[in-house]
């Protein structure tokens, strides 16, 4: 299903996208240790990597470490919660998402006004779940969305795509190839 962007959290994960038609993924929950095994075996397979950046143990997010994570391993984009670091990733030419966790009328306006200050390339819906809001985000705002957390099912994810989502991410591996 190409409206579904995998979120790997380990090498057997991945594997199981080798043959597959995707080309791109979401990196989650990595040691720091890790990563440049991780990068290389990926690379090697042609895979586009988005790095979440929050989800790196072993590293602080700083624009120090996001310089190293560019220079060093060379992914496609990044994931992040944190607007300076959707800035700085913009300025080192990469890919960007932003991931804004909407829980309440607060969070849907700062997300509004983060997203209108750091113009991220896609933002990541959480959770994926509700239909409402990536209708907004994707229709009323106008920017791309993806949803993500929270998606165990297929009607879940057709959901989320005739709500407007561009991708869904999950890492429910079953949804891969559904």
């Amino acid at each position: 299903m190409t409206n579904i962007l995998p979120a790997v959290r380990s090498l057997k994960d991945f594997e199981k996208l080798v043959d597959s038609p995707y080309k791109e993924l979401a990196l989650l929950d990595i040691h720091i240790g890790h990563l440049e095994s991780h990068m290389k075996t990926m690379h090697d397979h042609g895979f586009k990597v988005y790095i979440h950046l929050d989800l790196i143990r072993g590293l602080s997010v700083s624009t120090e470490a996001l310089e190293f994570i560019q220079q060093n391993f060379k992914p496609y984009g990044i994931i992040t919660t944190r607007g300076k670091m959707v800035s700085k990733a913009k300025s080192l030419k990469m890919k960007t998402i932003l991931r804004v966790f909407l829980i309440d009328s607060a969070s849907v306006e700062k997300s509004i006004e983060l997203i209108r200050q750091t113009e991220p390339d896609l933002i990541e819906v959480l959770p994926g779940t509700v239909p409402k809001m990536i209708h907004f985000f994707s229709n009323v705002q106008n920017v791309d969305v993806i949803a993500g957390g929270l998606i165990e099912t297929v009607q879940e994810v057709e959901h989320a795509i005739q709500a407007g989502a561009k991708f869904v991410t999950t890492s429910k591996t079953d949804l891969w190839f559904r």
